[in-house]
Order: C-alpha cells, then structure tokens, then sequence
C-alpha cells in the first residue's frame, strides 16, 4: 500500500515534467488551437473528474485512494486549465495562455505529490508519527502503578493512521504484569490511538544486575 502511493506519486512527478516539457515548446512554437472544442472536451473531462474525485475523497484512511484521488485532482486541475485557455483563446486571447496555464497547473500537482512522497517515504523509514510525543509515551507508561522503568521504547507508524508500540517494561513485582499490562493498553489506545502494542516484561532485578555488570 505504501509503495503503491509512492509509485503514485514518483508517476505524477513524471507527468508535470512532460506538461511542462510541452509548454515550453510551445512558448517557442505556438500552435493553433481551437477554443471551442477544447471549452467541450475539457468541461466534459471537468465532469467525469468530479464525480470521480468525490467518490474516491469518501474514503481517506487508506493512502492507496489518496495516491489515486491526486492523480484525479491533476486530471481535475488540468480540465480547469483547458476550459480557461479554451474560453480565453474562444474570445481572441493570446494562444500562448495555454502554455502557462499547464505551468501553473504543473506546479500546483508538484506541490501536491511531494507531501504524498514524504508521507510514503517516512512511513517505509518507520518514522515516529507526527501527533505523537515520543517522550511523552515513555513518561506515561513509567507513570503506571507497577513501573519501575521503560526502555527500548520504539514507535512508528504502520500505515498513514495506524501507529505501532513495542517497549520493554521494568517491573517492581512480576506478578503485577496482568494488571500492569492491560492499564497500559487502555491509556495507549485512550490517549495515543495506539492499539498495535508490543510489551516485554522484565524484573527489575534483572535490570540491576546489568547495570552492576556494565559498572564492573
């Protein structure tokens, strides 16, 4: 799914640089256009855009739809173009506003793809999400009854919505585990959203010992 989007959107970055491969020739080269034809099909392709855009924004939790509704809004984007060159050119306006018109549009689906291809690309790195505090996560789980410490505290993101948690949990008494356990998946998922939880428990004798190891 998430390579997908970024396929996605790599593809888009391919597509405005042909757009604007094309402009700039036409800078050099103006062909003539026909304003009413291209008003007519652009308002059609305008049409057909919507309908499909507005299908596919329904359903914004998987990014695999929201790689697709961007290619839609560039085909949107570059319909409002055409309709405006056409209407332009239609009444004696410079032929050469179609040109700049699919520059201004290339920048706009530019700006577009790249927030999807940072999206994707921390999502593959295991990147910490954005609306979670990190530190903050290690803070709360100390703070539970039963805690003596946490470390090896790790969070990413599985998909653009749903957030992973592994860490190991230092414990006064390793029979409290049960109830330790189940407290920190409540105050996870109530406060974080995180309902992917990891938990290794361990004895805080244990932890002791290492650290009486290291010193030695």
């Amino acid at each position: 799914e998430v390579l997908a989007e970024l396929l996605n959107a790599l593809a888009m970055f391919a597509v405005v640089l042909w757009i604007v491969v094309e402009a700039v020739e036409r800078f050099s080269s103006p062909e003539p256009v026909n304003g009413s034809s291209v008003f007519l099909v652009a308002t059609l392709g305008l049409l057909i855009n919507i309908a499909v855009a507005w299908t596919l924004s329904r359903d914004q939790k998987s990014i695999n739809t929201r790689a697709a509704l961007l290619h839609v809004m560039g085909d949107l984007l570059g319909s409002v173009a055409a309709i405006t060159a056409g209407i332009v050119i239609y009444f004696g306006g410079p032929v050469i506003v179609d040109p700049i018109l699919s520059i201004f549009v290339s920048a706009l689906i530019l700006h577009s793809s790249w927030g999807v291809v940072k999206t994707s690309v921390h999502l593959l790195l295991d990147g910490v999400p954005d609306n979670i505090p990190y530190q903050e996560v290690g803070s709360t789980l100390e703070a539970i009854p039963g805690v003596y410490a946490v470390h090896d505290l790790h969070i990413w993101d599985m998909t653009a919505n749903e957030a992973a948690l592994s860490s190991h949990i230092v414990l006064e008494r390793m029979d409290e585990w049960p109830q330790v356990l189940e407290k920190a998946r409540e105050v996870l998922e109530k406060k974080y959203g995180i309902s992917h939880i990891t938990l290794q428990p361990e004895p805080v004798e244990e932890m002791k010992k290492r650290f009486m190891c290291i010193g030695e």
